[in-house]
């Protein structure tokens, strides 16, 4: 089937999996209605329920005082499936990082990075008025670890051990939006692990931040190094989350020696991906790609990207590298990236760069490794 003749269907309704409960989490107000009914209580009950879970943050069912004390003490060993902090710093520029230990004692990291409404002349300042906050983003994990293994990245350097049930990743946006004591504005699925490895609690985690949550789903981002199949696949859900391509090369032999996972996945068929994604969709495709210091950030690089982006409506976001202890590479200095910018400008690609937040407290992009710092 042609991508046209796709595209002109009408979108499949996203066949979501079936959540199992308990835990509560992640649950939607129908599948919450009908547990409550299972127990032998009113629907109505079910509301109830949802509204402590996502908008009080409820932690224990003994705690949701609407319930009578006699059906509290029946439920109270079911859990609602939050985890529990572990650790917590904040980096100068307000950025927190958690540290959080799940149900069978994994530990995932997530970051909290607030804007201010005024960041004056530093980016560095702490968060001490929650009133001066503008929007707040959270970076979710998908896995614990991940299997992937770039070359640049902490987290793959720690191998993978599972996949994040939908209830454990709702549970980060919530975890840090009890914090700041504020409302999560944005979410990008940037965390520790590959979010299309795991699609299925991805996709449900999605449809509940969106539907229970209460978040837009223009406002959520879904980060992917490339799985082959699996952008073409998503597209198919006609979601209106950004999706960004974790790029880094501009060409199949640099791109492998850095992304090993690249050696099955050729960067023509992952370009075709991305270009059925835009016409699937209608959304444009957000190019992560992060300098290293005479690997990738030579101008020459900047014309090859230019060249396999023509004609595409993408983005690129360049993100100068976030120094991890296994390896050797490094930060390319401000007139490098400059001479990278400058090469984009002249091909008019559009483009940003984006210095990571956290950076301090090994919460950037690439850092998170689940330790403390």
């Amino acid at each position: 089937m042609s991508v046209k003749s796709v595209v002109s269907s009408k979108p499949p309704t996203p066949q979501y999996p079936k959540i199992s409960i308990p835990p509560l989490l992640g649950a939607s107000l129908e599948e919450l209605n009908a547990w409550v009914q299972e127990q032998g209580q009113p629907a109505y009950r079910g509301k109830q329920l949802h509204q402590w879970i996502y908008q009080r943050g409820v932690r224990s069912l003994t705690d949701i005082t609407v319930f009578s004390k006699q059906w509290r003490e029946s439920v109270a060993e079911v859990p609602i499936g939050r985890s529990t902090l572990q650790h917590r710093s904040t980096a100068p520029d307000g950025t927190v990082k958690y540290l959080l230990e799940l149900g069978d004692g994994e530990i995932i990291e997530t970051v909290g990075m607030p804007t201010f409404k005024k960041w004056g002349k530093s980016r560095n300042r702490q968060a001490d008025n929650p009133d001066a906050l503008e929007r707040l983003t959270v970076c979710v994990s998908t896995q614990v670890g991940c299997p992937m293994a770039c070359d640049f990245c902490a987290t793959g350097k720690g191998g993978y051990k599972r996949n994040l049930t939908r209830s454990e990743i709702v549970d980060q946006v919530l975890t840090v939006q009890e914090d700041f004591g504020q409302r999560v504005s944005h979410i990008v699925f940037m965390g520790m692990g590959e979010p299309l490895l795991n699609v299925n609690n991805t996709l449900g985690s999605i449809q509940c931040l969106n539907k229970d949550v209460g978040i837009g789903q223009r406002n959520l981002t879904v980060s992917t190094v490339g799985i082959p199949g699996r952008i073409r696949n998503l597209a198919k859900y006609r979601l209106q989350a950004t999706l960004a391509v974790s790029l880094h090369a501009p060409n199949q032999e640099l791109r492998e020696e850095i992304i090993p996972s690249a050696r099955k996945y050729p960067i023509e068929e992952l370009f075709a991906e991305c270009r059925d994604y835009v016409e699937m969709t209608g959304r444009r495709v957000s190019f992560e790609y992060i300098l290293l210091a005479g690997v990738n950030d030579l101008p020459e690089h900047a014309h090859q990207l230019s060249r396999q982006l023509r004609g595409f409506q993408s983005h690129v976001n360049l993100i100068p590298y976030n120094p991890i202890q296994e390896v050797d590479y490094k930060r390319p200095s401000y007139d490098r990236i400059q001479n990278f910018v400058q090469a984009l400008e002249k091909h008019h690609t559009a483009h940003s760069v984006r210095y990571s937040r956290g950076l301090e407290t090994d919460a950037a992009c690439g850092q998170l490794r689940a330790n403390k710092k």
